[in-house]
């Protein structure tokens, strides 16, 4: 007879359990300069499971805590802070986004998210055959408009606003929902001074580096920059992608000037360095997380966080093939699967890591808010 799977952890054994390891921490505090969590913990004298959400966001997994940790295993306590971190944070993404069903099918499920870029190329394919000719989905496009003769502009971008403005609610929305259960009170966000220090904390990316004592213990225990090198080309790569979109936007609906863009134009290149820094942190992060220690880890983050990854490549990795071959018969088609592609990753933004931003900037915030009330 094959043996029974263990039974799930009871939700509150498992939340007396984080607040045990975060006790022990605070009464150790050996590690009270490693990072903004620390500080934070000994504010603290006891924890609602508002406060574990908050600490669990500050955390950036550098896992130096883990390594310095005199409790860690194999010792019988067992204190495993970064494995405790990632569980929590894994568990914000699908407390806090609407519809929690979506949350906890789409966050970590490969089949669902194929499922979504499937049924994504589908709707697009049927716009193609609705809307005229199918065949001109294998047809040669040149010239300003392109795209738009497989696809017509309003039947493209229509859909795409409706999808934009939905996921933007959704993410405020979530993110609302977890100051509320994390702060409380929403005049706080009215102090710019907090607001912006920590924008330059989430832009900076500032506790991967370590505190500047050479990067997180990331992927063994050995301080590297790697992960902060990579995590940055995938940051900045998405902010370079978003500069391509807007000043595309602008060009087309302010000047009246329609893609395809010439190579030297302001969407191309920065849609084509944002899109090659994607990839190659992307593909980097991928392979340290292969090779980085599982005992600090949280698997099924982990498998999230890969899940993410390869949704940014085969994005970027489709868009370079339609910027490369735009003017050929395989542009119909190529733009149906990029276009496929963008549209599951919007879909999945409130459920996914992405959402991982909205609920770190928010925790940053906190912070910055809660050091200048205590001084320090």
């Amino acid at each position: 007879m094959a043996a029974a799977e263990p039974a799930a952890p009871n939700p509150v054994d498992k939340f007396k359990n984080w607040v045990w390891q975060l006790e022990v921490c605070n009464a150790c505090r050996y590690c009270e300069g490693y990072c903004a969590v620390f500080p934070a913990l000994e504010r603290r004298r006891s924890f609602t499971m508002g406060d574990v959400d908050y600490l669990a966001n500050l955390c950036f997994d550098c896992r130096a805590c883990y390594y310095a940790c005199m409790f860690s295993p194999p010792h019988e306590f067992g204190v495993n802070i970064p494995q405790m971190m990632s569980e929590v944070r894994r568990e914000t993404y699908a407390r806090y986004a609407l519809p929690t069903v979506l949350a906890r099918l789409l966050r970590s499920s490969w089949f669902a998210l194929g499922g979504l870029i499937v049924a994504s190329a589908l709707f697009l394919l049927a716009i193609v055959y609705a809307s005229g000719d199918a065949g001109r989905l294998f047809l040669a496009h040149r010239g300003a408009g392109a795209f738009y003769a497989v696809i017509p502009y309003l039947l493209m971008v229509i859909p795409a606003l409706i999808i934009s403005v939905g996921v933007l609610v959704l993410l405020v929305g979530g993110a609302m929902r977890f100051w509320q259960r994390t702060r409380g009170n929403f005049r706080d966000l009215l102090q710019p001074g907090a607001v912006f220090t920590a924008a330059t904390d989430a832009l900076g990316l500032r506790y991967l580096t370590g505190g500047g004592a050479g990067g997180c213990d990331y992927p063994k225990e050995r301080p590297s920059l790697a992960r902060y090198v990579l995590h940055s080309l995938v940051f900045w790569g998405f902010i370079a992608a978003l500069i391509s979109t807007t000043s595309a936007f602008i060009q087309q609906d302010f000047f009246g000037w329609y893609p395809p863009y010439p190579l030297l134009s302001v969407p191309v290149i920065f849609g084509t360095v944002g899109g090659v820094a994607m990839i190659v942190g992307a593909v980097g992060l991928l392979y340290l997380k292969q090779q980085s220690d599982r005992e600090p880890a949280d698997a099924p983050h982990l498998k999230m966080d890969n899940l993410f990854l390869w949704m940014l490549i085969l994005i970027n990795v489709t868009g370079l093939l339609l910027l490369i071959l735009r003017e050929t018969p395989a542009m119909g088609s190529l733009l149906v699967i990029h276009l496929a592609t963008v549209l599951a990753f919007f879909l999945t933004m409130p459920y996914s890591k992405f959402a991982h931003f909205v609920y770190r900037y928010a925790a940053l915030v906190q912070n910055r808010l809660e050091e200048r009330q205590s001084g320090h």
